[in-house]
């Protein structure tokens, strides 16, 4: 048996049509929705990164801006700068490319964004009525999965879901989402991470396993159910090309449904933030 392919890239570009179609109704509204990002310091892999944002926005009709800040900027410099972008009316969603360099807070970064121009869904304020089932910007990333499982055809309500890697980008509120009595939840859902004890004997449970422990190829053939759907969130740069923390090319002829590394959920993340951008424009106008 093969895997299908969940094709992040397809289906993100079908959530791009729906975004410029409502872009279009606020730009009708004499107002452009705005993204600004914030990059410190010159890693070349954000800066790719960043850069095919930009032209997503691009394409769907969001204005975008991009500040570059060096590696040792204070916090402080940096503080202002969302401070500035905070006040600026054509701006609508603001994201600050982690990880900062060490001598910055992340957690300040992200209290000082407001809350309703927070795009990425990390404002504690944001994070709490994510928790609570009303969030006004869910994480990209987990929404992105969501999306993707659903639009996939991929049943939630009442499969096992092991998710590996607790993390506060992706599998903390990933799980939350997941277990929430909604149409995008009311699963089962375990956490694990590289230190579970007997970790394939957790993840061969799975009827939806989402790889999320930041660690190149962890999740082999053996540790996955015949038929599940594997989702691979990890991207890794070796000397071969990308890799997640799937290793693909086995698991694949065990799995039902599979996300590739590049091309599964890489788009959709890209795409989630776009409409979150869209949604603030609105809200900022007084559309919902």
């Amino acid at each position: 048996m093969t895997a299908r392919i969940l094709d992040g890239r397809a289906i993100a570009a079908q959530i791009r049509t729906e975004i410029a179609e409502r872009v279009m109704a606020v730009v009708d509204r004499g107002v452009q929705p705005g993204l600004a990002a914030v990059l410190v310091g010159d890693d070349e892999g954000s800066r790719i990164y960043l850069g095919s944002k930009h032209k997503a926005s691009a394409d769907v009709g969001i204005r975008s801006e991009q500040v570059d800040l060096p590696a040792f900027v204070t916090q402080g410099e940096l503080l202002a700068t969302i401070r500035r972008l905070n006040r600026d009316p054509e701006i609508h969603g603001i994201i600050v490319q982690l990880p900062v360099p060490r001598h910055i807070s992340e957690l300040a970064v992200q209290t000082t964004i407001d809350p309703a121009k927070d795009v990425d869904g990390l404002h504690p304020l944001n994070v709490g009525l994510m928790v609570r089932g009303d969030p006004s910007f869910p994480p990209a990333t987990p929404y992105g999965i969501v999306e993707l499982l659903l639009r996939s055809g991929v049943e939630l309500e009442g499969a096992e879901v092991v998710v590996v890697g607790y993390g506060e980008l992706v599998g903390a509120p990933l799980s939350i989402m997941l277990a929430q009595d909604s149409i995008r939840g009311n699963a089962t859902v375990t956490i694990c991470h590289v230190r579970t004890r007997d970790l394939a004997s957790q993840t061969r449970r799975a009827d939806i396993l989402v790889a999320a422990a930041g660690t190149p190829q962890l999740i082999t053939a053996d540790m996955v159910k015949p038929g599940a759907v594997v989702i691979d969130v990890g991207v890794h740069r070796t000397e071969s090309g990308l890799v997640g923390d799937v290793k693909f090319d086995e698991v694949k002829e065990v799995a039902g449904a599979i996300s590739p590394v590049p091309g599964g959920v890489g788009p959709m993340t890209t795409a989630m933030l776009l409409l979150n951008t869209v949604a603030a424009a609105e809200a900022a106008i007084g559309v919902r």
